[in-house]
């Protein structure tokens, strides 16, 4: 095995670990200059997570040689060998970097003109000698590259940083907005704190405001170019399309042969001796597989044939390479895969958890008593409060008809309810507004239900946060409402005065305790398919009365089967899993296979966020890289809060009609067009300043009243 006198050191602790290559070998840079990059140059970077887990980036600038480029390829095919072939490695361009590299560097990337072949070192001095310009641009993935010292180089619609060495002034073009500033402004922050060891003075200057210094550096002001809209992002529908293709290097040059030609893929697809190219060349990204049994040739050449195949097809140089290891398999990967399941993993919602600051997971348990000052524990698990506030439930029908409390906590799937909840948080009276939609209700009471939540909500005064709730799909505070009793939902049916649809004479209800010790039954096909080891049944038939019991099974769910008993009427026999009478299995169809994996652990999935803006001219959606904090909720956007079991819309007060109206289409098409293929999931909308512990929890440290003053007051001096 080749081994660096810099791999000493690499993957030691948590943390980056940046290299730059300098005459064909590897040189750290020093970590007050991470985020800075030498156009003309190569770069290795090593990203340690506290399990450890690793990342190997080589990054490429524009200019690099075809020398530098090879070398740094080489290098990070050596550095995955020593760290054993677990890292995931991906490969990196300049203007083009995966959200993952983005999120390393919070307060932006620099481009620097020039490299090591022209004597450019990376070193941090008290050098005041600096005349630099940089132009500053992107909302949620920010970019500051060097450009020409002349008026020639800035237009009213960005923000510019005119570098003297000692002041640092931050140029803002007329037509630029607030949340583009506040982002410009942190790059200012981080030359003075980093480049300059906080020796520099940073000034705000507005576009036909600018100092003597600043006309003396660039000369007269000419007139200032307009605006220049930025590069439409690519449809949004792209990021679905890949195709699956198997490598073999069986006559010692590399084939592909195709495995499937669109996805949504299976995860048997992928067979452990065999190295995939997953193909989303469309958007510009490939991903490379290795299988833990391929042969060793074939794993180390990982990367290499990504490029190859990426030359083979014609595909732009720009196309972003991640080579992953079975078992690392990223976000970005799995979403392709319709079934994908992580070891010891079962079906049923899976989950989200708040990730650390290294991706450190910790699963919060669930204690009623102290949710209002664990907001991490509330976004866990979907809980405001204990559920013991004040509940009213309407049906739908053209108007919203009060339903009788006494049948409070039924569900028909012939109908649409609205639920008001209100609690006090604070101090403060709160309220939710869940629209529960059945499955088998008319487009007529779908549409009647949507309108009159915002009848409901405008009548509030439009503080509520509105849920959408999909049959199946109820979140655990709206299962925790009819305590101590279980949610009962019913396949089909009404709750309307004689509007009763004859029931089956054999039905099945699937009992389940979420992580909030909330349970439901729900209403299954009456087969012995949907039978789940984890879980307890109840089942009717028109002789007899059953109450099946998982191994896995939990007390509280053998209470609720009680209420679902007492509902449906009977004296019931106990069956235990492994020991059913004939019978049973006879009322069911007969024996068949049902999911009798333990739920070990649930998927994890990180949480993500997204913003929604038509700064452009046209809607688009991106991805906030990562680990993402109040701040990037920008205040004239609407966000995308995606946490695996639901979704929420956060509108800031300055989003404009367009970006308001379109926000839900954007996350009913972003569910429905989900590659792993997630229907149905409950959208939450809350505007700023009026959200829930289920939204804050998601961010660390969440400041109630961050937007009471002006953010650019923190940072003008």
């Amino acid at each position: 095995m080749v081994s660096h006198k810099e791999f000493a050191t690499a993957g030691k602790q948590p943390g980056l670990q940046v290299w730059r290559i300098e005459n064909l070998d590897l040189k750290p840079v020093p970590q007050a200059l991470h985020g800075s990059f030498y156009t003309g140059d190569a770069y290795l970077l090593l990203f340690t997570t506290s399990a450890p887990s690793y990342n190997i980036h080589m990054w490429l600038g524009d200019e690099c040689s075809q020398d530098e480029s090879g070398a740094a390829a080489i290098f990070a095919t050596q550095l995955d060998d020593f760290l054993g072939g677990g890292p995931v490695q991906y490969r990196e361009l300049q203007n083009t970097e995966s959200n993952t590299f983005l999120g390393y560097f919070k307060s932006g990337i620099k481009y620097k003109l020039g490299g090591v072949a022209s004597g450019f070192q990376h070193v941090v001095t008290n050098d005041m000698n600096v005349k630099r310009l940089l132009h500053v641009k992107g909302r949620r993935a920010i970019r500051a590259t060097e450009v020409d010292m002349s008026w020639a180089s800035f237009n009213k619609g960005d923000c510019f940083i005119v570098d003297l060495g000692k002041d640092v002034y931050q140029w803002c073009g007329s037509e630029c907005n607030l949340f583009e500033k506040l982002k410009a402004s942190n790059v200012c922050i981080d030359i003075r704190d980093n480049e300059r060891n906080g020796r520099a003075k940073l000034h705000m200057v507005e576009e036909g405001e600018e100092p003597q210094a600043v006309i003396d550096a660039l000369g007269p002001k000419p007139t200032i170019a307009p605006a220049t809209s930025d590069d439409i992002k690519v449809e949004t529908a792209n990021k679905k399309k890949a195709a699956l293709y198997m490598i073999s290097d069986a006559s010692g040059t590399m084939k592909v042969s195709v495995v499937a030609q669109a996805s949504p893929f299976k995860q048997a697809m992928l067979s452990p001796d065999e190295c995939y190219i997953l193909d989303n060349g469309v958007d510009k990204n490939i991903f490379v597989w290795k299988g833990p049994k391929a042969n060793m040739a074939e794993r180390k050449a990982a990367m290499s044939a990504g490029q190859q195949f990426i030359k083979d097809k014609g595909y732009s140089n720009k196309t972003q390479i991640q080579v992953l290891p079975a078992g690392a398999e990223t976000t970005m990967f799995k979403q392709f895969f319709s079934d994908w399941k992580d070891k010891d993993q079962t079906t049923g919602p899976s989950k989200a958890y708040t990730i650390g600051k290294i991706a450190k997971v910790e699963q919060v348990p669930f204690d009623a008593s102290t949710l209002h000052n664990n907001k991490a524990m509330a976004a866990q698990h979907g809980m405001v409060d204990d559920g013991k506030g004040k509940v009213q439930i309407w049906r739908v029908e053209g108007e919203k008809v009060p339903v009788d409390p006494s049948s409070y906590g039924h569900f028909y799937g012939g109908d649409c309810y609205l639920i008001l909840y209100s609690y006090r948080l604070g101090g403060r009276e709160q309220h939710i507004i869940y629209t529960w939609q059945g499955l088998k209700c008319t487009q007529d009471e779908l549409a009647a239900s949507a309108f009159l939540t915002v009848k409901l909500d405008d009548s509030m005064g439009g503080s509520p946060v509105q849920v959408r709730v999909t049959q199946g799909q109820e979140p655990s505070h709206l299962m925790s409402l009819f305590q101590g009793k279980p949610m009962i939902i019913h396949s089909g049916g009404t709750s309307r005065k004689g509007g009763q649809s004859q029931t089956g004479s054999t039905r099945l209800f699937h009992i389940r305790q979420s992580s909030s010790r909330a349970t439901r039954a729900v209403e299954v096909e009456a087969s012995a398919s949907s039978l789940n080891t984890n879980d307890v049944f109840v089942l009717k038939t028109p002789s007899a009365l059953f109450v099946w019991r998982g191994v896995g099974a939990s007390d509280e769910e053998m209470d609720a089967a009680k209420h679902v008993v007492g509902f449906l009427g009977g004296s019931p026999s106990q069956v235990s899993e492994g020991k059913e009478p004939a019978d049973f299995w006879s009322a069911l169809g007969g024996k068949k296979e049902y999911q009798t994996s333990k739920s070990l652990q649930r998927m994890i999935n990180p949480p993500r966020l997204f913003g929604c803006s038509n700064k452009t001219g046209r809607l688009t959606v991106e991805e906030v890289p990562g680990d993402f904090t109040q701040s990037d909720l920008a205040t004239d956007d609407v966000m995308l809060l995606d946490t695996w079991d639901q979704i929420f819309i956060w509108v800031g007060n300055d989003a404009n009609a367009e970006e308001k109206n379109g926000a839900p289409k954007i996350a009913k098409e972003y569910v429905d067009t989900d590659p792993s293929g997630r229907k149905g999931l409950p959208i939450t909308t809350i505007k700023q300043g009026a959200e829930p512990p289920t939204f804050t929890g998601w961010f660390q440290a969440w400041d109630p009243k961050m937007w009471e003053t002006d953010p650019l007051d923190r940072i003008r001096f």
